[in-house]
Parts: structure tokens; sequence; C-alpha cells
């Protein structure tokens, strides 16, 4: 095993994607900026729901978040063109891992999949060919890479591909009930909105969602599938791009492609000024046991993260508990009605909270609809009101609707959420279970 994974191969393949990534990373982070999603995001609002544990990452203050995301894209053009490689890369993946950590309101599993790749980024040799670093340093140029470095790549987007299709194995989503209210909430587009509320394209959509993430890794891993697989991609990406607008990630997952491909042709199509390597050296570092190591538990966290909804009793579409960090992309849609309620308990005075007082309209509709947001806020509006000198007790009344579904209670109305503590890996008392809200109509 050792020697096929350190046989050197041609480093056409990671060299080509260290330039579009690069590119798409910087344009990921100028873009928050143009885009107006920073001021929505990260300014206007009066704060941040953290990842719960994360409460000390926190926004700077004033333009401060301008500076950082320019930051961001200047360290992305710098890993474009391999310039100070390791430490351009470095500095995105740790300001990057600080961002997503720092806010949920804008939450998206392809966040996570970038803070992932760039973890996966800062470790490969990506800057040894046609890179600044280089050019300044000829002694650690090379043509070659060994082959775990593309295996890194492959079997990371494997894991992501498969749990994304196998989560979809559920009633809502094979219905077609999942795809028929994503695309209802498009109808208003232009040219294709009444075509995207066609029942054939709701078909199309829940059994081409299922097969591509659950096919299209193989499929480019076979040479005979391999031109069609990438074909049905660039329609697939493309589609997801106009549809459903998530930024860079259609084009990112794009050029994973170049991962698939011989390595030959990336060279010739993209890099024909550079030798192309054939000699098969194998070469294994003093280290190669430890590296091992940590790949194995590496892959050990991302087989085992998504599946961690499945030892937390509860429904997962309903509780929340282990969504995020498992590829459950598009699942479901959550609709809520809620209220938030404060008692001092020295008057005894009961009062209403607006809402709109405190949160972007944004935040409001995740604070609506899922349990670790509705307790983050009441833990803010009790820190709030002690600062004005009060102790007061946050109530929530909430009826919450999964993909159409009739509304039911989602919290129990009679806990204090500012008296109890967040539980993590298993779900919190207070979250009603779907057949006990039954019981409540």
């Amino acid at each position: 095993m050792k020697r096929w994974l350190f046989t050197h191969i041609d480093n056409s393949p990671l060299i080509v994607f260290r330039i579009v990534f690069g590119f798409l990373i910087a344009v990921e982070a100028f873009g928050a900026i143009f885009t107006g999603w920073i001021r929505r995001t990260m300014i206007e609002p009066q704060f941040t729901f953290n990842f719960i544990g994360f409460e000390f990452l926190q926004p700077l203050p004033g333009d401060g978040m301008y500076y950082y995301y320019a930051l961001m894209g200047l360290a992305g053009l710098a890993v474009m063109v391999g310039y100070k490689y390791r430490w351009s890369m470095g500095l995105y993946t740790v300001m990057w891992s600080c961002v997503y950590l720092m806010q949920k309101s804008s939450y998206n599993n392809h966040y996570y999949l970038l803070m992932l790749l760039c973890l996966l980024m800062c470790i490969l040799p990506a800057h040894r060919y046609y890179a600044l670093d280089a050019a300044q340093q000829p002694e650690q140029r090379s043509i070659s890479m060994p082959r775990w470095c593309l295996w890194l790549m492959i079997f990371q987007l494997w894991i992501v591909y498969t749990y994304a299709s196998i989560a979809k194995w559920y009633p809502d989503w094979i219905s077609t009930k999942v795809p028929e209210n994503l695309m209802a909430a498009r109808a208003h587009y232009f040219l294709i909105g009444d075509w995207l509320q066609q029942h054939w394209v709701h078909i199309s959509i829940t059994w081409i969602g299922i097969l591509f993430d659950l096919l299209i890794i193989p499929a480019l891993l076979w040479r005979r599938t391999r031109m069609l697989a990438f074909l049905l991609s660039i329609y697939f990406h493309i589609f997801n791009s106009i549809v459903f607008q998530i930024g860079i990630f259609p084009y990112l997952s794009l050029a994973f492609a170049l991962f698939f491909f011989p390595a030959e042709k990336v060279n010739r199509w993209f890099l024909r000024k550079k030798p192309f390597y054939t000699a098969n050296e194998v070469r294994i570092p003093k280290n190669a046991s430890v590296g091992l190591s940590i790949a194995i538990v590496w892959f050990a966290i991302q087989i085992a993260l998504p599946l961690r909804h499945w030892f937390i009793p509860g429904d997962v579409l309903w509780t929340e508990e282990g969504h995020r960090l498992s590829w459950r992309m598009m699942l479901r849609g959550r609709r809520g009605s809620t209220q938030f309620f404060i008692k001092d308990k020295t008057t005894e005075k009961r009062e209403q909270i607006v809402m709109n007082d405190y949160l972007t309209k944004k935040q409001i509709r995740s604070v609506s609809t899922k349990p670790d947001m509705m307790w983050q806020f009441a833990q803010q509006l009790h820190r709030i009101y002690q600062e004005k000198g009060q102790d007061v007790a946050v109530y929530v009344e909430s009826q919450v609707s999964i993909n159409g579904k009739p509304y039911r209670q989602l919290i129990d109305p009679e806990t204090d959420l500012a008296s109890v503590p967040w539980l993590h890996l298993r779900t919190n008392p207070w979250v009603l279970k779907y057949e006990d809200t039954d019981a409540n109509h």
C-alpha cells in the first residue's frame, strides 16, 4: 500500500486545480464584499449566531469585515499564482474557518466543504510548478507528486457525494415533495420560472439528484463513462448555479474533474510547456506511517460525522440535531410561526418580544424554525435584559412545518430557554418529539 501511495505521478492536475481554486476562493471573498453579503450578514445584525461553543469569534467592528474579506481575497490570488503558497493557503483556511464558525444564518454545506478543501490544499504540494514560489526557488520545482495527493481529493469527494445521495433516500424527497417546494419558490424566475413548475421537472430533479450524487465519482473514474459523466456534470452544476445561485461551488465542482482525467491529457490541454512525468519513482518518506495514520483519522471523522444523527433520538428533519456537517443538501423546507416572551422574575410581568427590534429578516427566518438558534436568541435576550438590571425568563411558542406538512409545536412553551444548558450530541428535552406534538392538536 505504501509503495502504491508514494509512487510519484505527474502533478499537472493538481497544478491546474490550484490555479482554478485560488481564483475561485478569491472570487468568493471579493464577491462577498461587492454583493452586499458582508453588510447583510456581518454588519447590519446586532449580533451573529455562532456555532455553539465558538461565541468568542465575533465580526470585527465598523468596516473591519470588509478589510478582513479583502485580505482573504488577496490570499486567494496569492494561492492562484503560487506566491508564498503555504502561508497564503494557511491564512485563507484560518480566516474562512473563523467566518464559517462565526455565523449560521447563511449556513451552507458548500461552506463546510470549502473549509475542508482549504485544509487539504494546505498540505498538498500544489506550488511546485507554474508558481512564483517555484520560480523563486528552482530547487523546489517538481513535475511530479505522490499518488496519495490525487486519491486524497477523490476519496474526500466520494464521501461528500455519496452521503448527499443517501440523505435523499427518504419519503419526502422520493415523492417529489421537496423538489416541488424548492421550485415553487423560484416560479418568478425569468424564462424558466414556469418550466420549473412542471411535474416532470420535479421527477427529474428527484432522481437525477439521487443517481448523480451516487454514481458521479465511479462514472468519472471509469474511462468508458468519464466523458459522459463530465458532460452530465456540466449540465447538473450549471443548472444548480442558475436555479439555486450558490456562488462559486458549481464551478469548483466542475474543476474537480481535473483529478479524474488522465494527467497526460490535463498536461496537454493546459500546461503544454511543462514536461510530462513518467518515471514512476517510489519515494517513501520517513514519516510516511504518521501521515497515513493522520489520513485514517481524518477520513474516519468524515465518515462518522454524517452518521451521528442515527444515534441521536428524534427525527433529524424535525430536531435538526446532526443536520449540519452531514452533506444533507437542500433536503427540507422549514417554515415557522414563533414568538418569544420574557417574564420578569421579580414583577412576574410577561411581554412579547418584537423580533424585528433585534434580528434581521434572514435571522428571523432561521430563529423561527431552528431549536439551536432559538436557544441562542433566548440567551442573548437574557443577557440584554440582565445588562438593564432585569432578571428575566425567556419562553418560546413555536409552530413549525416541515416540507409543507401541518404545523406542529416544536418547543416546550413552559421551558425557560435562558436557564437551560445546550446539550451536544443529543436532543434537548425541551424540543418536543414530532409524535408528541400530534397529541397536542
